[in-house]
């Protein structure tokens, strides 16, 4: 690299020129616990039965972990087993944290699903299956990165994924606790194009023994250069001049949950487009797929980046609206910012004939009963790669049991091939 990590900076842009700027947090993060246990138990009453219904809240702090919420299932979850393996697997095993998997208090506050809105979601037919609620999801794509997500945040993530990585192979960086954050700027030129880095900002939560310095210097040799490994792209970019802020308040020891409480769903534009696009309000986590918060915005990226990905733009973006009870979307939106190839009312009625938008049926065509969650809740639940994994759960009698699923399903561009016939079809 021809000038390696270079604390240089100009605020002086090109005309036209702008900079725009993405966060993403580790899993360590007392936000993304939370997260991660409401989906790990969401999970656990899908393995048992693919029919529960749950709308799932925790919240995390000082040696506490609070669950509550509504769950409609024929079986039961040892909910306590289930946030307590989260919180070991995250690495929260020591006292020093002030919060620990085995000692952490743990209450419970789970009752049955609002039998006003059961009757608008458990129809007899499938297809004639209600929103769980009224709202407007958002999808997004960008051809900035071969998953077609903002460069800003994919960058962000792959920080603090690798981040963790390298603290759980407890090789090198042995200092590093589990709460951590990233910042990525990007400057972009006047055809929305990046073309340069311009700052990243890194905090990582860390033992008092170490100093700022060594942590500096080691994200700049250790944790950059694996970094640039991942991609070409990150790789172009780091090559340049451009600032980088590590730890900016001179330390961070106290972290996670004893640092800051945290709560499911307080992490939403982490977990979609990095302020990109748009994002309709609704927090994903801890709720299954009845709820078109979820399901629906998986449905609007499944469609905004088929589209990006067949040609139909460089960059769109995918709004749908429901009212509870109601099957079919209230309305469709699209918004290709000048990029498109075809009329946005063509993009729609390719909409209309190739995905059907039914709770039911985005359901049924993105395999939403699965428990296919908990992962979604760590480093985006876009952009990610589809795969089949064997996920390892725990019934109500303390038995292990296998599933095989398919994750990620709505990041599949299986429907590219289809649109590019229609578009000369229309």
């Amino acid at each position: 690299m021809k000038a390696p990590y270079s604390s240089m900076h100009s605020s002086v842009l090109p005309q036209g020129h702008y900079l725009f700027t993405s966060e993403s947090v580790s899993e360590g993060h007392p936000d993304k616990v939370a997260d991660q246990i409401s989906d790990a138990v969401l999970d656990h009453f899908l393995a048992l039965d693919a029919d529960s219904h749950v709308a799932c809240e925790t919240l995390v702090t000082t040696g506490q972990v609070v669950i509550a919420g509504e769950v409609t299932s024929s079986q039961w979850v040892d909910v306590q087993r289930v946030a307590r393996d989260v919180i070991a697997r995250i690495g929260y095993t020591r006292s020093a944290y002030k919060f620990e998997s085995e000692s952490c208090g743990i209450l419970t506050a789970l009752h049955e699903q609002s039998a006003d809105i059961a009757m608008g979601v458990n129809r007899t037919e499938d297809k004639e299956q209600g929103a769980g609620d009224q709202g407007m999801m958002f999808g997004y794509a960008v051809d900035e990165t071969d998953n077609l997500m903002p460069l800003t945040l994919d960058l962000a993530h792959t920080l603090v994924y690798t981040l963790a990585r390298i603290r759980k192979e407890g090789k090198e960086m042995t200092y590093l606790r589990p709460d951590a954050k990233s910042q990525v700027t990007l400057e972009y030129d006047e055809n929305h194009h990046p073309v340069r880095l311009d700052t990243i900002v890194l905090s990582t939560q860390h033992d008092p023994e170490v100093t700022q310095e060594q942590i500096a210097n080691d994200i700049r040799h250790i944790l950059l250069p694996r970094v640039a490994k991942r991609d070409r792209r990150y790789a172009q970019l780091l090559e340049g001049d451009f600032r980088l802020l590590v730890n900016p308040t001179g330390q961070f020891v106290i972290g996670g949950p004893h640092g800051d409480t945290g709560l499911t769903g307080r992490k939403i534009i982490v977990d979609t487009y990095g302020g990109r696009g748009a994002h309709g309000g609704g927090a994903f986590s801890g709720k299954d797929p009845s709820k078109v918060d979820r399901s629906a915005a998986y449905a609007a990226r499944w469609i905004a980046k088929n589209m990006v990905a067949a040609g139909v733009a460089r960059e769109m973006l995918v709004q749908l609206s429901y009212a509870i009870g109601v099957a079919q979307p209230v309305s469709i939106f699209v918004n290709t910012y000048g990029t498109g190839t075809i009329h946005d009312e063509k993009i729609i009625d390719i909409i209309h004939r190739l995905f059907d938008l039914t709770p039911a049926g985005i359901i049924r065509d993105l395999k939403l009963k699965n428990p296919i969650y908990e992962q979604t809740a760590r480093y985006g639940h876009v952009g990610r790669t589809p795969q089949v994994v064997t996920k390892q759960f725990i019934d109500g009698n303390g038995n292990t049991f296998s599933r095989e699923v398919e994750l990620f399903t709505w990041e599949k561009t299986d429907k590219a091939e289809e649109i590019k016939r229609l578009i000369k079809e229309i």
